[in-house]
């Protein structure tokens, strides 16, 4: 049964990340020129993706060009409050029923769930996109360009990819992600928040944190959706956000006797065919998907 889920998994995996699902462009800006938008180009001549973009203008007065955010029209005069604006405001899109990805990432959560019990075990509310930020893309793609460098010739799965692995990574959600096409993330992900910390959106805005567990250090990532269910700490019968991300392994540490400074993940204690890893550093992990759903 376990062979069967992985080959199953694989397959929906090959699927996304060929359908192009997996790959997040980040959005950059339209420029606006003295206060008034600029006319229509083609997108030939544009940069970024359709949320938010940037024309390739010559010969503009720089000190006069602002940026203009496509998808509620407020204009920033500096690329970070842009970044950080979207990174809040259009941080993820609601996947509706036309959206291929949204029946593969609901047949890759679901799959690991079937043989538990009869009848249905969770409830999926909806399916979100994330939208990552460029500054999040190019810090994964650094990472893996990084693990590529280090592993030489000793560790040819990571030459490749990095050893890049479909994960999941289950945390609470306090708050009304994705309802009724909201796409902002909490206040509560703010860190000076005096609201009860919602997880999920902490992670998308701020990335994933390195936590002590029992048995070692690291960032906990599943090989299905049920085991990151059973492994994450929520209230009982309340609603529970589901990260389907993209994981640069690396070099995989087996034993315990092993030198860690000579990986960069770490296998679950008891665990077989990584059904859990730990990774050591939180570049390594890029979330693209959220599913708000509660265990039954």
């Amino acid at each position: 049964m376990a062979a069967q889920h992985q080959r199953d998994s694989s397959k929906w995996t090959n699927r996304l990340l060929c359908s192009g699902s997996l790959c997040n462009n980040a959005a950059t800006a339209e420029t606006v020129s003295n206060g008034h938008p600029p006319p229509p180009s083609f997108p030939a001549k544009l940069s970024g993706c359709y949320e938010c973009r940037t024309a390739a203008g010559t010969g503009r007065d720089h000190s006069a060009v602002l940026l203009h955010c496509r998808r509620c029209g407020k204009i920033f005069t500096k690329p970070d409050d842009l970044e950080l604006h979207r990174a809040v405001s259009h941080a993820v899109t609601e996947l509706g029923p036309q959206d291929t990805s949204k029946h593969i990432v609901e047949i890759i959560f679901r799959s690991s769930w079937l043989d538990r019990k009869q009848g249905p075990v969770c409830r999926i509310h909806r399916i979100l996109k994330i939208h990552n930020t460029s500054r999040t893309i190019r810090k994964f793609e650094e990472y893996r360009e990084t693990i590529k460098a280090r592993a030489a010739r000793k560790h040819p799965r990571c030459l490749a990819d990095g050893n890049e692995l479909l994960r999941f990574h289950c945390t609470n959600v306090k708050c009304s992600l994705g309802l009724n096409a909201s796409s902002n993330l909490c206040t509560s992900s703010s860190s000076s928040s005096i609201i009860p910390s919602c997880s999920v959106c902490a992670v998308i805005k701020h990335g994933f944190r390195v936590v002590s567990q029992s048995s070692c250090k690291g960032i906990l990532t599943t090989a299905t959706s049920g085991r990151a269910h059973d492994k994450c700490r929520g209230e009982e019968g309340g609603p529970r956000a589901m990260l389907v991300c993209r994981v640069i392994a690396g070099r995989v540490k087996s034993h315990p006797e092993e030198n860690s400074d000579d990986y960069d993940s770490v296998k679950g204690a008891g665990c077989s065919n990584l059904d859990e890893l730990y990774v050591f550093n939180p570049r390594a992990i890029f979330p693209c998907f959220v599913v708000i759903y509660t265990g039954l």
